[in-house]
């Protein structure tokens, strides 16, 4: 049996980077022979003090019992067929750990999903985020035998450092991520946003369209934020609720229409589309900003919506909301999309393949 450690921040079912771009191929690869062994660092426990301001010698604490943790991963790593980085080894701006795993000279994959080599817009981290430094994340690519990009902005970026780059995009569990049921010519629409505290702002950047179309709608519109629950607003009468795993797909399942406002910058045209992919998922109409990867994954008009002004936001949405065939018609494409090329089972033999030699 091939065994392969898989290195990253958090515990399991806990980060999305992580469930959605490996966590969920575990059961399929361990059918295949391949074991799966995840060394995380951050508990349930640090979670609590890693995101709130202060609390500086607790952090400190965190980022000790981190760094006894990768040391050990670097004493076991040869008793390993693969090493799989995810984003970076430890939370700070060192490279040493990730030398110390390619010196083993176990083959390494290192895996991103988002622009890491710049600045964290949505960094939250207080001092250890201003330990970080994005710069490092040209010299962990150069290390790895075998770059994994999630989509082709990321690659264009990874090649510049190493030629042997794949593109494996974020993916969806169809198994999991059930279609929607229930009557689409109910009275009552559900415009819904899925994200985090630290993504919230665009979330707001929409609220303008969102306070538009209640006025021309009414009571026949109601909106949901997932994940911020401390976010409120009285005028859509809006009270955020937190992300949970086991709930997850039940949640989104409430949604009508789901929403993905982005602006364009350099950091957002490193994302992944993943909100955009949990709509289409359960077979519901998205409607994303025509932003990086969005602009492959939606069709505009055949599989979902792209608006970028907002005016382009408040007819798109106005047509989804007049209209339950088109919501139906999108919603179904959008499916298929995810199923043909965005699902773990359209996926899962080039994450195969990372671990063959070839």
């Amino acid at each position: 049996m091939k065994k392969v450690l898989f290195i990253a921040m958090h515990r399991p079912n806990r980060s999305p980077s992580q469930r959605y771009r490996f966590e969920q191929y575990f059961p399929y690869l361990e059918s295949q022979g391949i074991r799966c062994d995840l060394s995380y660092l951050i508990s349930a426990r640090d979670d609590s003090i890693l995101y709130k301001p202060g609390h500086y010698l607790a952090k400190g604490a965190i980022f000790l019992k981190s760094l006894r943790q990768r040391l050990r991963d670097i004493r076991i790593a040869r008793q390993y067929d693969y090493i799989f980085i995810q984003r970076e080894a430890i939370m700070v701006g060192t490279t040493w750990i990730e030398r110390q795993l390619a010196a083993s000279g176990v083959p390494v994959i290192f895996d991103f999903d988002d622009a890491i080599w710049l600045p964290d817009e949505s960094d939250h981290l207080g001092l250890l985020g201003r330990l970080k430094r994005p710069q490092k994340t040209a010299t962990l690519i150069s290390l790895a035998t075998t770059v994994v990009a999630g989509n082709d902005y990321l690659a264009d970026y990874a090649r510049q450092y190493n030629g042997r780059v794949t593109v494996i995009p974020t993916t969806i569990d169809t198994d999991q991520y059930r279609l929607k049921e229930g009557d689409t010519s109910r009275q009552q629409i559900t415009i819904g946003w899925t994200g985090s505290f630290s993504t919230i702002k665009h979330f707001e950047w929409l609220v303008p369209v969102l306070l538009r179309l209640k006025e021309k709608y009414g009571e026949r519109l109601r909106f949901e934020v997932i994940g911020d629950p401390s976010y409120k607003n009285n005028a859509l009468g809006l009270t955020g609720r937190p992300w949970r795993a086991a709930t997850e797909v039940e949640d989104l399942q409430r949604f009508d229409i789901g929403i993905m406002p982005l602006p364009d910058n350099p950091w957002t045209r490193g994302k992944c589309g993943l909100k955009g992919l949990q709509y289409m998922g359960i077979g519901i109409p998205a409607v994303m900003s025509p932003v990086g990867v969005n602009k492959q994954i939606v069709k505009d008009g055949a599989n979902g919506f792209l608006a970028g002004t907002h005016e382009e936001w408040f007819a798109k949405l106005s047509q989804l909301i007049d209209n339950p065939g088109l919501r139906q018609q999108l919603g179904r494409a959008g499916r298929l999309t995810v199923e043909q090329r965005y699902s773990v089972a359209a996926n899962r033999q080039r994450y195969l393949d990372l671990f063959s030699p070839h």
